[in-house]
């Protein structure tokens, strides 16, 4: 047996040490470690004949709001060097795991703020019933609703529903982690782990496009880098620059694939007195002005395949208004395709030059659009065994989280607790420190969590209350994983996690 099967090789528990190899017992997969080798997950090592978490226990650093940046001047305590005043929030990253959750959890951490005794728990949890939600914005066609999605050939998920200017994707779950074939779990297992660590990672949809997905980075269709996130439907932006066009333009029409608007019929332009122009849009008309399946979804002007504007166009109607000179400006939702036509002597659109006087409305559209972006949402249930580490009843504290007493996060970045039962929490990984994220071979995700609540609440609940230290103890004596403790500068945006629980208990009373 190599050394690498020989350490992906389950084990049933028994003896800690077999052959000068030690038991390594954080996970299920139990792996027997040679001095100076890692574990088949690299997050445990052997070294010097004790497990040893291999990364650092992360710590952040959060400037103190209330007393601002500096450090004030006291003529009466020794300054110690430091220029700004930070508060320290012990997160689970680098923490270690406790599963299956038959004792307390890594670390349990009390600390004072605001007068307030406060206790932090953290460990990091293994999630085989977890994912990702991903939304790309873009116009384009990225494949049809409920198409698997593919990473390295294995099906890793599908899409979902098509969303205001972006398209939704769901990648991982149970069933692609443990539910199909060896090389699909795994592959599954590493592309949510890039995902979660903000790593680029390349997506094909069966029937559709190919997709560079990276959190917080512009999407990449089919090879090339998407910019813009579209400003609203076709109906949406007449409704926003009707005025900016009136008097400019005889006509404008909105190219869309959801959506297409037509100023003269949209209730906008009526209101702002448009004449009709005996204009006739190939498309199925919802409400005036706005119409359906002018094209299918596509790469082309507003998310249609089309490539030339004037095929959505049916014969213009004299009897309605059409004449000889007419004015039409047809512009796409992001205002990247636009093109300005006059109705020739035959009542056909003629395209010209683009007149300066229209320009400046085309890129108002420009400007209103936001950038596009890829947004990864790590999805996880906290389960039993989980909560047993931080309480004794673990339903206690599934409880106390959705009574909004325990406030919950993922390396110290706040999390959305869905409703019902459980604590199935989402968080938005460009918000969560980097490199945070792990996985163990069973296979399934790794991901720090931390639960933050009053000490009185957490001793009437039954937690852990004889593992309770404080911060300095933790920063200078560690954990059971021997690992160092580094301190970090907190992601810009996220407030000091037990701070805001302090804030919401205040706005609740």
């Amino acid at each position: 047996m190599s050394e690498l099967a020989e350490r992906f090789e389950t084990h049933e528990p028994g003896q800690k040490v077999v052959a000068e190899k030690i038991r390594c017992d954080a996970c299920p997969v139990m792996c027997y470690i040679a001095e100076g080798r890692t574990g088949a997950c690299d997050r445990y090592g052997n070294e010097g004949g004790r497990i040893v978490r291999c990364d650092p226990l992360r710590i952040l650093d959060h400037t103190q709001p209330a007393d601002g940046a500096g450090v004030p001047f006291d003529a009466d305590t020794p300054w110690d060097g430091s220029l700004v005043r930070t508060k320290p929030f012990v997160t689970a990253i680098g923490a270690g795991t406790t599963y299956p959750d038959y004792k307390p959890a890594p670390f349990i951490v009390s600390q004072e703020v605001e007068g307030v005794d406060l206790v932090t728990v953290v460990t990091e949890g293994i999630f085989s019933y977890c994912g990702v939600k991903i939304k790309i914005d873009t116009d384009r066609h990225l494949g049809p609703e409920a198409a698997t999605v593919r990473a390295a050939g294995e099906a890793v998920g599908h899409v979902t529903t098509g969303e205001y200017g972006s398209q939704m994707l769901s990648l991982g779950g149970v069933n692609h982690l443990t539910g199909g074939s060896k090389s699909e779990g795994r592959v599954t297992c590493d592309t949510l782990l890039a995902l979660c660590n903000k790593q680029p990672v390349e997506l094909a949809i069966d029937g559709g496009a190919t997709i560079v997905v990276e959190a917080g980075k512009a999407p990449i269709i089919d090879g090339k880098v998407e910019h813009r996130m579209r400003v609203g439907c076709g109906s949406a932006t007449i409704g926003m620059f009707a005025s900016q066009w009136r008097g400019l333009v005889d006509e404008v029409v909105v190219v869309d694939d959801h959506i297409t608007g037509v100023v003269s019929e949209h209730q906008a332009g009526k209101v702002l007195g448009w004449e009709d122009t005996g204009i006739k849009i190939v498309g199925r008309r919802s409400t005036p002005g706005r119409y359906f399946k002018v094209s299918e979804p596509g790469l082309g002007w507003g998310g249609t395949t089309i490539s030339d504007p004037l095929s959505i166009l049916g014969d213009w109607n004299a009897r309605k208004g059409a004449r000889p000179g007419l004015s039409l400006l047809m512009v796409s939702t992001t205002g990247e395709q636009f093109a300005y036509y006059e109705l020739d002597d035959e009542l056909k659109p003629v395209e010209r030059p683009f007149p300066e006087r229209l320009r400046r409305s085309v890129e108002l559209i420009e400007e209103n659009c936001e950038p596009a972006l890829c947004t990864v949402l790590f999805v996880g249930g906290a389960g039993g065994s989980l909560r047993a580490g931080v309480v004794e009843n673990p339903v206690n504290l599934t409880r106390s989280v959705h009574g909004l007493r325990t406030f919950v996060t993922v390396g110290g970045a706040p999390v959305y607790v869905w409703p019902g039962g459980g604590i199935t929490l989402m968080v938005d990984v460009a918000r969560v420190p980097d490199n945070a994220f792990g996985y163990v071979p069973t296979p399934a995700l790794v991901a720090p969590i931390e639960f933050t609540l009053r000490r009185d609440d957490y001793v009437r609940l039954g937690g852990h209350a004889s593992e309770i230290r404080s911060v300095e103890d933790v920063l200078a004596r560690g954990g059971e994983y021997f690992n160092e403790r580094r301190s970090a500068i907190a992601p810009r945006g996220n407030e000091w996690p037990p701070l805001a629980q302090l804030n919401r208990e205040r706005q609740a009373s």
